[in-house]
């Protein structure tokens, strides 16, 4: 089977990381689609795979230049299309949504969430997201385009090495400077969210590819259960032998640097049954192994300084002694 990626590694990228020995390579700018049609049509791919697709005009420049050329697009989409993502945030009002969210849940009603500033903080990590990003608009073109079949995966927060979010390693990173306490805001230590380790996401973006029966689905992405952010901990915690405490406070006591942004009280917990029953897909790679890998990769490979304002210990012992009294 041939499979063309957009974005990533290859086939058809930037051309700023090398393709891996046997896999044929197409260099061009994912912004500029168009211009590499040619090459991309000469390949002739069975499945075309978008990775890094942003918008709804960029799903359209696809699907014409792919129409014709391909048998499929397969396109990474997100859990932040959910309505319960923008409730979360502040950008949707409204009862809160019932979780787990599943496909047939209601979408975000409000285009272009993200304001210019929260978008350029994104673009720093991924320099792909564009000025219009939103992934709703971009799954109705690839899902309602009646001759080329779509296959639309809601990807969730993803974990393991290369994590551009790094995020384990508040955590990771307190056990080994041998902090005795960690604080979680009380909100956001019961605060769950689909999660994904990278391996086992990788394996059901290649499920999707090749099995014919994802054509004219959508699917949702994630393990099960969802643990809160405060089970998450202790299960690093367990792997790394810590026997400290982790301390939960109020909101109002919670060191300025703690705190987090958003009702806290609109979980994002999401179903994966349909792409388990459909599909039978199952996680190549057990959690536990999957957290061993990715604080081994956490340590191994610390974020750039801009990281550090996620700690202050001065204020987090003050916050503890405070509610040791």
């Amino acid at each position: 089977m041939r499979i063309l990626l957009i974005g990533g590694n290859a086939v058809f990228h930037r051309g700023t990381t090398a393709a891996p020995a046997g896999v044929e390579e197409i260099r061009g700018d994912r912004n500029e689609l168009t211009s590499s049609a040619q090459e991309l049509k000469r390949f002739a791919p069975d499945v075309v795979i978008d990775l890094v697709i942003s918008s709804g005009q960029q799903a359209e420049e696809l699907m014409n230049i792919s129409r014709g050329a391909t048998q499929r697009v397969v396109m990474l989409s997100s859990i932040d299309v959910y309505r319960a993502v923008g409730i979360s945030h502040g950008t949707e009002g409204g009862p809160l949504q019932e979780v787990p969210l599943t496909e047939e849940s209601e979408l975000r009603r409000s285009l272009h969430p993200y304001p210019p500033e929260s978008l350029q903080v994104m673009r720093k990590i991924f320099s792909w997201v564009t000025d219009d990003y939103d992934k709703i608009p971009a799954e109705r073109v690839v899902m309602s385009d009646r001759e080329l079949p779509g296959t639309v995966l809601r990807l969730p927060m993803g974990y393991g090495p290369g994590d551009p979010l790094h995020r384990f390693y508040p955590v990771v990173k307190r056990i080994v400077d041998r902090r005795r306490h960690i604080i979680f805001p009380e909100t956001f230590a019961a605060w769950r969210s689909p999660r994904g380790y990278v391996e086992n996401v990788a394996a059901a973006i290649a499920l999707a590819a090749t099995d014919e029966r994802a054509a004219r689905r959508i699917y949702n992405v994630c393990e099960e259960p969802s643990f809160s952010e405060l089970e998450w901990a202790r299960k690093i915690a367990a792997a790394m032998l810590w026997d400290g405490d982790f301390v939960v406070l109020p909101i109002e006591h919670t060191p300025r640097h703690l705190q987090k942004p958003g009702n806290a009280a609109q979980h994002w917990t999401a179903s994966s049954a349909r792409i388990r029953q459909e599909l039978g897909y199952k996680e190549p790679v057990a959690i536990e192994e999957a957290i061993r890998r990715t604080i081994r990769w956490e340590r191994e490979n610390p974020p750039a300084s801009a990281f550090l304002a996620q700690f202050d210990y001065s204020a987090e012992d003050a916050a503890v002694a405070g509610h040791h009294r």
